[in-house]
């Protein structure tokens, strides 16, 4: 009971954080998150890699997979959740099915049966349950032990922790939920060790810009709009659609405006028009005679 009501006391804390701290940039805390993200690499480092290189010496690959398949299984109970709030019919029930098919046919999921079948899996957090009834992500903020994450799904983090987290349903003391949790992490990290030899260049970077296109992507189910996100925060209200800057908008910052800083515009420097400097006139086009730049020379 303490433990549910420190996460919770978490998770507003979170939620205050996101309508305090809205900024424009989606890194606005890059020293605290490089210093965080030191820190879980140390930890990482020191207990996790190599656990999780042990783990992967010693069990056997069909015995990997099945502990895989179990927690995806366990995985299954958020992914009913967040679903349903989303209001996702279709996926709801193909989650349904897969934890009802996986925990029974698939002895308690360490068989994959319900993928045989054609069941496909979605998975969906709390997080993404936010940012699809609008709930904006605030800044990016490296969360420690968990890694990367935003303000808003650092809430959601806690909200899957405290209620959708099905190892909690499980008939399991403390210690046993605490080994299984360590199992779930190990196998995890496990699975993360040939994601490495992908990273390249300044590794917090990377990772970070990974992280929140990935979120884009699933935020979206794939079908990203043609702007992304991380480009319509509005620093104003703490939303994410700003009127004053979409692409295709009328004021004077948008693309396809008609003032003197557009383009398309009859300003002096606008894509073209008909003044001396613009593309297709008479005195500096792309198929004059006499140009000794032009591509038609």
């Amino acid at each position: 009971m303490l433990n549910r009501i420190n996460v919770l006391l978490f998770g507003l804390i979170m939620m205050l954080a996101q309508s305090v701290w809205a900024a424009t940039e989606e890194d606005p805390w890059e020293g605290f998150n490089r210093a965080m993200f030191s820190f879980n690499d140390a930890v990482d480092g020191a207990v996790l890699k190599p656990l999780a290189k042990g783990y992967k010496a010693v069990t056997p690959s069909p015995v990997q997979k099945g502990v895989s398949n179990f927690f995806s299984n366990l995985g299954e109970i958020g992914n009913i959740t967040n679903n349903l709030l989303q209001g996702k019919w279709d996926q709801t029930a193909s989650s349904t099915w897969r934890f009802i098919i996986n925990s029974t046919a698939g002895w308690f999921g360490i068989f994959d049966v319900a993928s045989e079948l054609g069941l496909k899996e979605y998975d969906e957090d709390f997080g993404q349950t936010l940012a699809y009834w609008g709930v904006s992500s605030g800044p990016y903020l490296v969360l420690p032990f968990f890694g990367p994450s935003t303000v808003r799904d650092g809430t959601g983090r806690v909200f899957d922790m405290t209620y959708d987290d099905g190892i909690s349903y499980l008939s399991l003391n403390s210690d046993e939920r605490t080994g299984l949790f360590a199992l779930d992490v190990v196998e995890t990290r496990a699975r993360l060790l040939n994601a490495e030899s992908m990273i390249f260049g300044d590794r917090y970077s990377f990772i970070r810009d990974v992280y929140l296109q990935n979120r884009t992507y699933e935020i979206y189910d794939g079908n990203i709009p043609q702007k992304p996100e991380s480009d319509r925060f509005n620093d104003a209200d703490g939303s994410w659609e700003e009127d004053d800057s979409s692409w295709g908008a009328e004021d004077d910052s948008s693309w396809g405006a008609e003032d003197e800083s557009s383009w398309g515009d009859e300003g002096e420097s606008s894509w073209g028009d008909e003044d001396e400097s613009s593309w297709g006139d008479e005195d500096s086009s792309w198929q004059e005679d006499n140009a000794g730049s032009s591509w038609s020379e």
